[in-house]
């Protein structure tokens, strides 16, 4: 995944401003943490593309327009196709994997691989970590975590872990687990099968332009800080603090929703540019 794009492409001090980070460039876990996280509370999360008829390019030069050079945001294979050249040119090795989101989906239930992750090896780790800048629920990584089983982690406020689970495979199933409202929930299973960039166009493909994909269909858009979280589905918005509590409330119309968009969450639309009634 590291040679997926050819990183020449990258201008990493518009990234790096951006993403308001500073410090020294080096490959060490302290770097990636603080990258991970300036990504994170940098770039909105947002699946506007979709509605408005297509799927976005994953082309890097494309990516840096959208998600640097403008105010907008992207979704998990735009941050993490970007993220993964960023940390590239920093030397960390970067490996695209694919994931099955479980959020909503009822247990047993299965679904395709809509989501895309990273497997980091950090020079000096004595394993791999994965780091995820495009996970658009509320028990996403603020930071990378340790590639390891039955170990309780934190970032952002936010408490995570991994655990293998039995499946029909010849790889180990990881599943990917947040804790929330006192119990342990799945977000996303995935195992270690390397991607490529091929792979990726595919599954863009139909998360971003299947009709029946849900993100062609229903506005939703993140954006996340220190101390809080912003989450826009359709006209609902919810506003999620550090202490635990949670307000929420009914935006009027689609003007209100771009406002909110430009003013509360840093995405800006031109102005001749609606979203489709039936997203909202």
């Amino acid at each position: 995944m590291a040679d997926t794009h050819d990183t020449r492409q990258l201008d990493l001090d518009a990234y790096l401003a951006r993403t308001e980070w500073s410090g020294e460039r080096r490959a060490d876990l302290a770097t990636l943490r603080s990258l991970h996280r300036a990504h994170m509370y940098g770039i909105p999360f947002e699946n506007l593309q979709p509605l408005l008829g297509s799927a976005p390019s994953l082309d890097l030069t494309d990516l840096q327009h959208k998600l640097v050079g403008s105010p907008r945001g992207g979704y998990c294979y735009e941050h993490n196709t970007l993220f993964a050249a960023v940390l590239s040119v920093f030397g960390f090795g970067v490996t695209g994997l694919s994931a099955r989101v479980r959020v909503g989906a009822d247990p047993g239930q299965p679904r395709p691989r809509t989501h895309m992750l990273l497997l980091v090896d950090v020079p000096g780790e004595d394993g791999p970590y994965i780091a995820d800048v495009g996970f658009g629920a509320g028990g996403a990584l603020v930071e990378p975590a340790p590639l390891v089983t039955d170990t309780e982690f934190t970032g952002g406020n936010r408490r995570h872990r991994y655990m293998h689970e039995p499946h029909n495979g010849p790889l180990e199933l990881w599943v990917f687990q947040t804790h929330e409202d006192g119990v342990w929930k799945d977000q996303y299973a995935f195992t270690l099968e390397p991607c490529e960039a091929p792979d990726f166009e595919v599954f863009n493909w139909h998360v971003g332009a299947n009709p029946r994909s849900p993100f062609t269909r229903m506005l939703y858009a993140q954006r996340s800080s220190e101390d809080r979280r912003l989450i826009l589905r359709r006209r609902i918005l919810v506003e999620a603090h550090a202490d635990g509590t949670r307000t929420k409330r009914e935006l009027s119309d689609g003007a209100e929703v771009l406002r909110v968009l430009a003013e509360d969450f840093g995405i800006v639309l031109p102005e001749d540019i609606r979203l489709p009634d039936s997203a909202l």
